[in-house]
């Protein structure tokens, strides 16, 4: 009777416990459904204007201006075989293509040989430099649009591929982003290479560029959505209709009567082929992406 006595107090004691636990569990099973349904509500709300859009191409005029029907009664894939061999939206396409590529090559060059500068080497008024660097990321970008047009046609580069890209050749803030993750970098890595006898050159892209790239990813992939998305820079140092980006293009052809005037699904049509290329980017590089956002310069340890 003294035993039993003894250990009902410790049964007791171990239900509760058990009890807690389960309610714990409990707890934390529910703010994990809470937060999978929050987000799951968040991006259907971000990814609801690209179904619209897509949904919207596949509609007929009629059905588009028909604002009670949300599904096409019978999708109308014409509307991209029509964009995509009868419209110049391919070759807009393409342009863009081009002309970021390049550009976001030699913004991302640049910025490496400069964060490489200000991080690495020791020189008097570095700081400084990086200081004026930064200060110039201030400077609302329309202000320079009229020196820069200026230098331009002085040098024959407008409406030309290579005016678009010779503008765009440096990023401050690729140079301010890579800089950040080089400061993660230990010292002794670099001054090891350079014991060995390894430049400046093969000790950027053989010791810091493999250290670091998911941030070179992640650099790459902002600026070319920004470059492929460019519309107001375009439209004043280009003319001709073959050299439109994808921004500019489709409102040349669309809605500055071009051949098929306001066919609002045409419209959609264009603007869902458009947007594929980053969407495709995106999914490849998404891993990568999210990496380089998290600033982890590959040291671990």
């Amino acid at each position: 009777m003294a035993e039993m006595t003894e250990s009902a107090p410790i049964q007791a004691a171990w239900e509760a416990g058990e009890t807690a636990s389960k309610h714990k569990a409990y707890g934390f099973h529910m703010v994990r459904i809470l937060k999978y349904a929050l987000l799951a509500a968040l991006g259907i709300l971000m990814a609801f204007p690209f179904l619209w859009m897509v949904l919207s191409a596949l509609k007929t005029k009629q059905e588009l201006m028909d604002v009670s029907a949300f599904l096409p009664a019978a999708p109308q894939w014409t509307n991209f075989t029509q964009v995509l061999f009868d419209s110049p939206i391919p070759r807009y396409i393409a342009n863009s293509l081009f002309v970021s590529v390049v550009t976001v090559a030699f913004q991302v060059f640049s910025g490496a040989l400069l964060a490489y500068a200000v991080v690495f080497l020791r020189f008097r008024g570095r700081h400084a430099l990086f200081a004026v660097i930064m200060a110039c990321y201030y400077v609302p970008g329309v202000i320079t649009f009229i020196p820069s047009y200026i230098i331009l046609s002085k040098w024959g580069l407008i409406d030309t591929y290579t005016g678009l890209m010779v503008s765009e050749l440096i990023s401050i803030f690729g140079v301010f982003l890579l800089r950040q993750s080089f400061l993660q970098m230990p010292a002794e890595l670099t001054e090891a290479a350079w014991l060995d006898k390894a430049g400046h050159w093969k000790t950027l892209w053989k010791v810091v560029f493999p250290m670091t790239r998911p941030t070179f990813v992640s650099l790459a992939l902002i600026l070319f959505i920004s470059c492929y998305n460019n519309y107001m820079w375009p439209s004043l140092i280009t003319d001709s209709p073959e050299l439109s980006m994808v921004s500019q293009g489709l409102r040349r052809f669309f809605v500055e009567g071009g051949a098929y005037g306001t066919d609002w699904a045409l419209v959609m049509a264009g603007s869902s082929l458009v947007v594929l290329p980053l969407l495709i980017l995106f999914a490849a590089l998404q891993k990568r992406f999210i990496a380089g956002l998290g600033a982890d310069s590959g040291i671990k340890g």
